[in-house]
């Protein structure tokens, strides 16, 4: 009896533990609005010009279903990022951005790899060892530079395009993305 009582806990700690993995986390690549899609899949291209706190055009509009190759071109003197998301989404990859920034990662005009083992960080709790910047929903566009980004929209619905690099966005790096059935 002993035995079964202390396997009945086992199996409910194991099911304690399962109920509380994070919600949020997805497979790499599952977006509700769509999917990463290779560039021969695209139906149409849309070039998207990157100023210095500005996206031309400032408005898209998007067809359900449809495959579209963003072709990125940063003008500006700065690094920018197009990211397709909600406004909610922006906020989260914001913070994430500004700890990149605070790391010394991410620098006005381009990424640096960090090597937390070479700087002293190895050992040490609560680091993150795989900050990075490969979400498959977002490019970053060195200044001078050019980029694509090619997405299936799966359902309609209102998104943005963004640049999250910290202050980018409230300056108004951002455009509206209508997705129509």
């Amino acid at each position: 009896m002993q035995n079964l009582l202390w396997r009945s806990r086992s199996i409910l700690g194991g099911c304690l533990m399962l109920l509380s993995a994070p919600l949020w986390a997805l497979p790499a690549g599952s977006y509700d609005f769509g999917q990463p899609a290779p560039a021969a899949k695209a139906t149409r291209s849309v070039e998207v010009v990157m100023g210095d706190m500005s996206f031309n055009p400032k408005a898209l509009e998007i067809k359900a279903g449809e495959t579209v190759r963003f072709v990125l071109i940063n003008k500006g003197q700065l690094l920018h990022e197009f990211n397709l998301g909600n406004a909610a989404m922006h906020a989260e990859h914001q913070q994430e951005m500004l700890k990149m920034q605070q790391s010394g990662m991410l620098t006005p005009t381009g990424m640096k790899a960090m090597d937390h083992g070479a700087m002293g960080h190895g050992s040490m709790a609560g680091m993150d060892h795989g900050m990075q910047h490969d979400d498959p929903n977002s490019v970053l566009v060195e200044p001078g530079k050019q980029a694509e980004l090619t997405w299936t929209f799966s359902k309609s619905g209102n998104l943005e395009f963004a640049c999250n690099i910290p202050g980018h966005y409230q300056a108004g790096m951002v455009g509206k993305l209508t997705v129509t059935p």
